[in-house]
Formats: structure tokens, C-alpha cells, sequence
């Protein structure tokens, strides 16, 4: 994009201001945005200004830009940046603005070029001798269908040629440029077909009379009514319950069925929400304890090292079978527990949790304040535990927690080892940063 800038100096005004109609109008415009967002209407303003002026002076940025309570240079940005705000000043009568984009240019739009350079100036943003016309080329004007054209002010001409252009300049040239009807200049309604209409030319037929189907081959010829014949078809609302002798007795099984498949809908929705009528929290991938809706999901197998036997009617489960198993010495032993198992949502432990102050395991990349206390209830404080995680202890926590390998992604157990053996300088010679 060319670089724009403001007119030169000894054109510019010393000062700018709406006439009453265009401040009541600017005024009303700012009040249309909400508090503290007033100053997006800066494109409008500049607008109303340049249709008031002709284009956008110094001044007039600084009287927006005050109005506004926006720096001058916020105004300055978007007058500049935006191709539709003339800097220069333009003809008092018209300024001619020509597409020359593609389809233009392949249908004449060099030959408008000239006829401006001809009848207004050599070059554009020049103004012609009087001060009243001037002209540039730009890109795409929207009418590409009527194909050449040029826009004045607010107005477009299209389907020009280079002598329809002449007198629509020599027009307003003479202050007669609302004797041009703007739009097509040729025959045409707005971008329908030259000559007028086409198509659909035919004037519409008289109403055709309501279509009414012949009665079945062997319907009964008495026009007495039908006799009644049980069906679970619900009644249409147009039709009244006097004209309707076979949905008016209705067997009592219809509704019945209607009822049941009611009773059927509620339960499948309540069943997607949980019994408690609230979104079901075990289904989401970070809750702690996902894993427990799987006893109503896989026929009372329980997840995990656990079995888990639920009643028919849905109460607490008959049984907990648990196994045990024994650590090595100096390392933390694991109960083995049922990684379902929780009270008010708490995770109950999975380690025996060792004596002493626990360490600060949020050290550890990957781990929070919320998942260290998560940690913490399974009776997991200290970074020997982690550590010294076999295979089989990383998959437990990663049942309980739900992680889906994060332990092993993360490699906790080699930043565990580094902060037991030596805080956070050992974590720096091994890892070249400091923790987290």
C-alpha cells in the first residue's frame, strides 16, 4: 500500500466544526455505543466530516479525536489507513472516482481514464481550473456486472462509455449533476438483463381450484362414517373432535404406549445427568475417580484391582474384595484399594503416607496446586515416593487421577529423583533450569 499523507500545509484549514444538523447527528451516533466504548464510532464521524467538507483535514482529526477523547494519533492511524477518506482536497461539485479493476478495465475503463485526464485534469487528485471537479482511479466499486463505471460522492454511474462519461462531467460541471439519474445508463434495471425482463413474462393464472384425491377403489359407497379403527396416530390440531368419529374414541392402549415412551425419554435424560439431576462430574476426563461409573456400565465389573458387586436395586455394594501387597524396605507400601473408592468426592489413599513434613511436590513440571492436593490424598507427600514409582504404582495413580500416561509423559519419576537427592540445585545440573 502507498503511503498516504495529509494535504500540504497552506491547504489546510485552520480549524473545523460540524454544522449544528451534523453535530446533533454526531452526538447521537457516539451515544449508540455502550460506556467506554464511544470512541468506535471514529469511522462514522470522519465520514460525516468528509461528506460535510468534501475530505479530512487536520483540523477535522483533531476536533474527532477531541470529541472522541482518543490521541490525534489514533485518528490520524485510521484517516490514513483507510482508502475511502480523502487527505487532499476534491472537487466542490464532483469527484470522480473510476474502477479500474478487471472486469472494468476489459470493458472500457481506460477510455473513462481519459476522458477525466481530458476534462478535469492530467493527473489525479489535481483539481480542475475552477476548483470544482477532480478524479482518481481506484480499485473495485461493487458493480462489476455493469461493467465500466465510476462513483461520484455517494452515487455510482454504470454500463458507461467514454461519451455517456463527458456529459455526466460537463453536468456537473455546470452544478447540474442531479439531472443524472445515478445507476445504469443504459437500458437496464439495476444488473437485470438489458431490454428489460426475460423471463417469467407470463401475467399469473387464475387461482387453480383445491386438489381433492379420489376416493379409494374400495372405499364403501355410503357416505356414513367408517367405523372406528384403534390407532396411536396423534390427532391433527386442524382437524375438530367432531369431524374426527375414528380418533375420537381412542383405545385406552394408545395412551398407554404414549405414556410409557414419555416415561422412557425422562429416564434416558435423567440417566445422561446422573440420579442427582446434575451433569454427571465422572464422566468429564480430569474428574478424580472417573472410573467408578464403570460398575454401572460394565455389568458390576469393577475398574481396577477391585471387585465390586452392585445390588439390583442400585444401593451400596455388597462387597469389597481386596488384595494386599507388601513393599520393599525403605520404600513406601501401596494398600491396595479400590481406586473408586472416595467419601464426598475426596480420593481415599492409595500409599501409606510417610511421617514428616511433606515436600512441596508443585516443584515437579506437570504438577499444580490442585493435583499436589490430589496427590496428597492418596498419601503420596514426599519426592522419594514418587521416585521410586514401579510400573505398576504409576498405573494405579493413573486410574485413580485418570491421567492418561501424564506421569510417564511428564517423567516425573526422573524430577522426583533429582529433587530427593538434591533440591533444586541437583534439579538444575540435571534438567539445565530451575524447577516448574
Amino acid at each position: 500500500m502507498s503511503v498516504r499523507r495529509l494535504a500540504d500545509e497552506s491547504v489546510q484549514p485552520a480549524s473545523f466544526a460540524f454544522t449544528a444538523e451534523n453535530l446533533a447527528w454526531a452526538e447521537k451516533r457516539i451515544g449508540l455505543y455502550p460506556p467506554g466504548r464511544q470512541q468506535s464510532a471514529v469511522i462514522p464521524l470522519l465520514m460525516r466530516a468528509q461528506d460535510q467538507d468534501g475530505w479530512v483535514t487536520r483540523a477535522t482529526i483533531e476536533a474527532v479525536a477531541e470529541m472522541l477523547s482518543m490521541p490525534y494519533i489514533r485518528v490520524l492511524e485510521v484517516a490514513t489507513f483507510y482508502t475511502q477518506f480523502q487527505l487532499q482536497p476534491v472537487g466542490t461539485r464532483a469527484h470522480v472516482q473510476v474502477c479500474g479493476t478487471t472486469p472494468c478495465m476489459l470493458r472500457g475503463a481506460e477510455g473513462l481514464i481519459e476522458v477525466c485526464k481530458s476534462k478535469i485534469h492530467p493527473e489525479p487528485h489535481r483539481l480542475n481550473e475552477d476548483g470544482t471537479l477532480s478524479w482518481e482511479e481506484v480499485e473495485c466499486a461493487g458493480v462489476c456486472v455493469n461493467a465500466p463505471m465510476v462513483a461520484i460522492f455517494h452515487d455510482t454511474y454504470e454500463d458507461l462509455t467514454a461519451e455517456r462519461l463527458e456529459e455526466i462531467i460537463d453536468a456537473f460541471h455546470a452544478g447540474k449533476g442531479e439531472s443524472i439519474k445515478p445507476g445504469p445508463q443504459i437500458d437496464r434495471q439495476f444488473s437485470g438483463a438489458e431490454g428489460g425482463e426475460t423471463s417469467l413474462l407470463e401475467k399469473p393464472t387464475a387461482t387453480r381450484e383445491k386438489f381433492v384425491p379420489p376416493p379409494a377403489p374400495d372405499a364403501p359407497a355410503t357416505s356414513a362414517p367408517a367405523a372406528a379403527t384403534p390407532t396411536t396416530a396423534a390427532k391433527p390440531k386442524d382437524v375438530a373432535e367432531e369431524n374426527a368419529p375414528a380418533l375420537k374414541g381412542a383405545p385406552q392402549e394408545a395412551k398407554v404406549s404414549e405414556a410409557k415412551a414419555e416415561t422412557e425419554r425422562k429416564a434416558a435424560a435423567q440417566s445422561a445427568k446422573g440420579t442427582s439431576g446434575e451433569p454427571n462430574k465422572a464422566m468429564r476426563e480430569d474428574a478424580v475417580g472417573a472410573e467408578s461409573l464403570g460398575s454401572s456400565l460394565d455389568g458390576g465389573k469393577a475398574v481396577g484391582k477391585a471387585t465390586v458387586n452392585a445390588p439390583a436395586d442400585g444401593g451400596a455394594p455388597a462387597s469389597v474384595k481386596k488384595t494386599k501387597s507388601t513393599a520393599k524396605a525403605g520404600k513406601a507400601s501401596a494398600r491396595e484399594v479400590s481406586p473408586t473408592a472416595d467419601h464426598a468426592g475426596t480420593p481415599q489413599p492409595l500409599f501409606d503416607k510417610p511421617a514428616g513434613a511433606a515436600d512441596d511436590l508443585k516443584l515437579i513440571a506437570g504438577i499444580g496446586p490442585v493435583l499436589e492436593g490430589k496427590l496428597n490424598a492418596l498419601g503420596i507427600t514426599r519426592f522419594e515416593q514418587i521416585a521410586k514409582f514401579k510400573k505398576a504404582d504409576i498405573t494405579r495413580v493413573d486410574e485413580v487421577l485418570n491421567f492418561r500416561g501424564r506421569i510417564e509423559r511428564d517423567d516425573w519419576v526422573k524430577q522426583a529423583k533429582a529433587l530427593a537427592k538434591g533440591g533444586v540445585e541437583e534439579y538444575r545440573k540435571v534438567f539445565g533450569k530451575d524447577p516448574r
